[in-house]
């Protein structure tokens, strides 16, 4: 009975330090600006996506959300902050509808890759897909509701973005399978 204890309490800090680690690794993705054409680039929808694939919904959940409680209580933790505000106001702002897709997006992936899809570079592939969609749709639609539908919002809020996304995309797929492997981190 005592073992158990232990091995339940091991587990639960692994999580927590896993849940921490990767809320800064949400961090410094936001912070880093990789020239592209025609926005620069971060990393953030990469980490997110990695989040859910690698450590499965529960941990991929709890990393985001963390992540957004940075945020929200202050903590310069997104993309422009703090040089275009921080805390809740910074996430009623453009970029608020996506930062929710970040939890949809994280738990999905984490969610499928509990199933076996990220076994291999297509099905990984193709679940990153899908949570990059469940990074969008919020996103898209609070571009919308907050300043108007009749702005172009696909021009401002999808279509610079996609190309960056794919080879985020392509990426993360073709080195998570290997990742698995090397390290044993997924165990089916």
């Amino acid at each position: 009975m005592e073992l158990t204890k232990v091995n339940q309490s091991q587990k639960i800090l692994k999580s927590l330090i896993i849940i921490f680690i990767g809320s800064i690794a949400l961090t410094i993705s936001a912070k880093l600006k990789i020239p592209f054409y025609p926005v620069p680039m971060t990393m953030q929808t990469f980490v997110v996506l990695l989040l859910g694939i690698s450590f499965g919904y529960k941990i991929g959940l709890a990393t985001v959300s963390l992540y957004l409680l940075e945020g929200i209580i202050g903590m310069p933790v997104f993309s422009n902050s703090p040089e275009k505000g921080i805390g809740f106001s910074y996430m009623l702002g453009g970029t608020g509808g996506y930062l929710i897709g970040y939890v949809f997006a994280a738990g999905c992936c984490g969610w499928l890759a509990e199933r076996g899809w990220g076994r291999n570079p297509l099905t990984t592939a193709t679940a990153m897909l899908i949570g990059n969609v469940l990074i969008y749709v919020p996103g898209l639609l609070w571009l919308g509701s907050l300043y108007g539908w009749d702005k172009p919002i696909l021009a401002w809020g999808f279509t610079p973005f996609v190309l960056g996304d794919l080879i985020k995309i392509a990426l993360a797929s073709c080195l998570m399978p290997v990742i698995w492997r090397c390290l044993k981190i997924y165990k089916p």
